[in-house]
Parts: structure tokens; sequence; C-alpha cells
């Protein structure tokens, strides 16, 4: 099934206004606001070694462009805090035209976070390299074994292990909250409809989809 929504194409913007739904699984609501206030939080799951799934405030982004800071909000709630999406907007420098890089959401982050807790890191090529991938796949289990969630820039289509593709041409911005099978499965919470709130992607997937932008870890 394809991933039916309004595009704007645009450096990173993907998304459009979404009435809220709710959805089974570790990310526990979906907001279609972003003024509408989560009340329940899941708690980090460590099911077995080489897999875990962070808790996930769930809200889905208010607009078109607002991706980057819907990402980054998601991210961080799963530290517990609930941010204002405008006003990461804002420092962001996000507009109807997105947010213009993955350099622009990395010190909301860690002002949010404290201690310089992420950086940035690039996949300049087309598609990602091995060496990319592995860098990818020990970045998120390192992120989310530390109880942070990976804010990926993506762009193009991929499809998930369920068979959905998912497409932002125009580029997006997700968040990776959780693995299985060592890293070689990651989980994604995507902010642009909550229909589709959570799926999962092979790594090798999610690296090609980064490839020519970049993603936050710690």
């Amino acid at each position: 099934m394809r991933t039916d929504l309004i595009r704007k194409t645009a450096l990173t913007a993907a998304g459009l206004a979404f009435t809220g739904g709710a959805i089974a699984g570790p990310i526990t609501a979906a907001y279609a606001a972003s003024d509408a206030k989560p009340t329940t939080q899941t708690q980090s799951d460590r099911k077995s070694h080489g897999e875990r799934q962070l808790g996930v405030r769930y809200e889905a982004q208010p607009n078109f462009y607002y991706c980057g800071p819907a990402a980054t909000r998601n991210a961080l709630s799963v530290q517990g805090k609930d941010i204002s999406v405008d006003s990461m907007a804002k420092e962001m420098g996000t507009t109807e035209a997105g947010t213009n890089s993955i350099n622009d959401i990395t010190p909301v982050l860690n002002k949010e976070t404290g201690n310089n807790a992420y950086h940035s890191v690039e996949i300049s090529n087309p598609n990602a390299d091995t060496k990319q991938t592995d860098t990818l796949r020990a970045d998120v289990v390192r992120t989310v074994d530390d109880g942070r969630a990976v804010v990926a820039n993506i762009a193009g289509t991929t499809t998930d292990t369920d068979g959905t593709t998912h497409s932002f041409e125009g580029g997006h911005y997700i968040s990776v909250v959780g693995y299985r099978d060592g890293g070689n499965i990651v989980k994604i919470a995507d902010s642009a409809d909550p229909n589709m709130a959570s799926y999962e992607v092979t790594v090798e997937h999610l690296a090609d989809w980064i490839a020519t932008r970049g993603y936050a870890t710690s």
C-alpha cells in the first residue's frame, strides 16, 4: 500500500495537517495539533539481547512543513520531555520551505538534552555504502541503548518490512526509536500520518533513505 500524502517539493518539508487517531504498540497516542498534550508514556523496553524499543509520546505534525520540529519533539519525548513544536521550529529556522538540514536540528537536541549528547552524521553519496550502513546501525543501537532517539533527514521512497511504501520525494524528517535483530531492523516514528505513525525498515533501506542527507545521533 502506498502512503497517500499531499507533498510540497521542498528541501526537507513533507506532510500535512491530520486528524488524530490512536495506534497500537509502543507509540502510545497520535495528536494532530501542536498544542495537544500527551497523557501517557510507555517505558523503554529491552526485550532481549539485540532488541530495544523506546516509549514515545507521539504527536503528528500540524502542517506540511513542520516535520523537522515534530520529529525532534517525538525524539525528545522518549526522555520524558514535552516541548512545543512552535518553539523548536523558531530555533531551527523552519519556514514553509521546511528545515534546511540535520545541522539545524542537532543544536536543538543538544540544548534540550544537555552535555552535547548529539552530533550530525552525513551520508553524502546517492546510495549508502557498506561502511556508512554499518556506522548507521552502530549509531542507532548506541543511541537507543542510551535512552535517546535518532533523528534522520530522509528523501525518496522506501518500503517497510510489511511491504508498505513510504514516499517523501521532497524530503522529510523521522525519528528512529528502536531496533531489533542487533540493529538490522529499526523502528520509525513518523509524524506525517498518525495512521502510519510507527513502522519498521531494514537499516540498509534507512541508510539509502538518508543518502545525500544526514542524521543526528549520540
